[in-house]
């Protein structure tokens, strides 16, 4: 297994697809790992060599104290960047992922060659959702927040569906320290970066999912409409559009990152 060192904590980090070619970060959602690309990773990585890592308190990745910031999720990307020896990337993030897409935009703009914000938000407000989000999973555990949350994330028709992945996906929340969700989630209460959009100057793609209750369409037009140049995609489903929608996504993804000088 393949670990860098960020900030007191170590960051798991894999590879997929082929040396030489071009990298593309894919940055994972509150409550999932590295794993829940699966579904982008063979399509992708005929184009690119695919770096996934384990978000800070998720997955492989340590759980330091928290609470966290998005600021310092983001820095987690760049130390990766920088002990990888990648100067200028290709960056897609999911959610929490996404918001670490906005920070680096803005703050780092030398190291992001395009930039992909899916089903994302610049500031997501209701500090109480999120209060009583962390009290809940520090009291009982995960499984207390596991069937509102895939509600939340995937259509009642995917969930009928697609049984199999509907678990796969169950499972990485059930695994997620409590500790790790509980200060990311504390990341995503504090978070207010629209002051930050028009400082990003990277090709953008915007990715929303148009039965998303998470983060709803509007937050990812009023993203597009502040960053200059953005494009603007709406995919036929919920918040995890890359998991419910991937043939879509997949080729949203490859248009967009081909297409962009």
């Amino acid at each position: 297994m393949s670990f860098i060192k960020a900030d007191r904590a170590r960051i798991f980090y894999r590879w997929d697809g082929a040396e030489g070619l071009p990298a593309l970060v894919l940055s994972n959602s509150l409550g999932t790992t590295h794993a829940m690309w699966d579904a982008q990773i063979a399509t992708l990585a005929e184009h690119f060599r695919i770096l996934r890592y384990d978000s800070r308190g998720h997955g492989q990745s340590d759980v330091s104290p928290g609470p966290y910031d998005i600021a310092l999720l983001a820095r987690d990307v760049l130390a990766l960047l920088d002990a990888l020896e990648l100067e200028r990337v290709r960056f897609c993030g999911l959610s929490i992922g996404g918001m670490v897409g906005i920070w680096l935009g803005a703050n780092a703009p030398t190291r992001v060659e395009q930039l992909v914000l899916s089903n994302t938000s610049a500031y997501i407000g209701s500090p109480e959702l999120w209060n009583s989000r962390i009290e809940t999973v520090r009291k009982s555990g995960m499984q207390a927040l596991a069937d509102t949350v895939i509600e939340r994330w995937l259509t009642p028709r995917f969930r009928e569906s697609s049984a199999e992945t509907v678990r796969r996906i169950r499972d990485m929340l059930l695994t997620t320290p409590p500790e790790g969700y509980a200060a990311c989630a504390a990341a995503v209460r504090d978070m207010d970066q629209r002051d930050l959009l028009t400082k990003v100057i990277a090709p953008t793609l915007v990715i929303c999912g148009k039965h998303d209750p998470a983060t709803p369409s509007e937050h990812g037009r009023f993203i597009a409409e502040r960053i200059k140049g953005a494009r603007l995609t709406e995919l036929d489903a919920s918040h995890l559009s890359n998991v419910e929608a991937a043939p879509a996504y997949n080729r949203t993804l490859l248009e967009f990152l081909a297409n962009t000088n």
